[in-house]
């Protein structure tokens, strides 16, 4: 019996985890715990010994993280718990126990200065709190190297759950005639459920004696303006889109201008198909009943 833990569990991510574990499970038989941070605080350490000991956990899916970009810059404390400390844990619970770990990480971790797609050894340099704990995550993780753990770094995510860039899209559009939406930043919407889907097949995979890092993220190339506009076109919202230049929107945390990732890596190695953005935006919307 596997016996899965999902942090984060209220998130995008586990959301679409926990969905998608009701019609497939990883193993033949396979029991889900999927918790928050009121059922488990995984920043505290003898918590989260407690609950893989009673509850006898064989894996782990960390879903969870602190990605309020802007607000990490003046609250640096709790980005570190979450993104730094937490990881640190389960990694130690992880190889204490024998347990396989899946961790997701985030394309902040590079500076966004690539002109070509961001491969999993390219120098990493952080430009703001929330990019620089989520490194430090990893490194925690590499470092007490558990085997059969990866680290999934992922881009732009969005999902039928919580707040994200598809959901503010649709309620500005239909409040205004016209937005101004940044050209300047480009990268590759990911929708949770294709990275949910990767993530549970892969999980029963995991072979490796030492922490390997793969990049995953759906197909294709855009920027937040072509991204707003399909997201129009698609739910059929009448608004104008103006593309304007990072400068003109400022924010108390960098973004990273450029943020595309190779997965070459983790298609060769575990045979995925992934779905171009532009299709996963459709499934999303329709999922969301918002679909023209």
């Amino acid at each position: 019996m596997a016996e899965i833990l999902v942090t984060g569990a209220d998130g995008q991510l586990g959301s679409e985890i926990r969905e998608l574990s009701a019609e497939r499970e990883p193993f033949p038989e396979t029991h889900w715990h999927f918790t928050d941070k009121a059922e488990l605080d995984i920043t505290d350490e003898d918590a989260v010994t407690a609950f893989c000991r009673e509850r006898k956990i064989t894996h782990v899916i960390n879903c969870a993280a602190y990605t309020a970009v802007d607000k990490a810059e003046s609250d640096e404390r709790a980005a570190e718990a979450i993104n730094h400390r937490a990881v640190e844990i389960l990694a130690r619970q992880a190889k204490e126990r024998g347990m396989p770990l899946v961790h997701v990480s985030t394309d902040y971790v590079f500076d966004g200065r690539n002109h070509r797609p961001y491969v999993e050894e390219d120098p990493t340099d952080p430009q703001g709190v929330y990019g620089r704990t989520k490194l430090a995550g990893e490194e925690a993780l590499r470092r007490i190297a558990p085997e059969r753990s990866v680290i999934l770094r992922t881009s732009w995510v969005y999902s039928s759950y919580g707040a994200n860039f598809v959901k503010t899209m649709l309620h500005l559009g239909r409040e205004r005639e016209e937005l101004g939406v940044i050209f300047d930043q480009v990268g590759t919407p990911t929708y949770a459920r294709d990275l949910a889907k990767a993530i549970l097949e892969i999980l029963p995979r995991l072979e490796n004696e030492k922490p390997e890092i793969y990049h995953y993220s759906d197909e294709g190339v855009c920027s937040w303006y072509d991204f707003a506009l399909a997201i129009f076109e698609e739910a059929g919202v009448d608004c104008r889109v103006r593309p304007i230049r990072t400068e003109e929107y400022p924010t108390p945390a960098a973004r990273p201008h450029y943020s595309l990732l190779d997965k070459s890596r983790i298609k060769e190695h575990y045979g995925l198909k992934i779905p171009h953005w532009r299709e996963s935006l459709n499934a999303c919307l329709k999922c969301m009943g918002e679909k023209q």
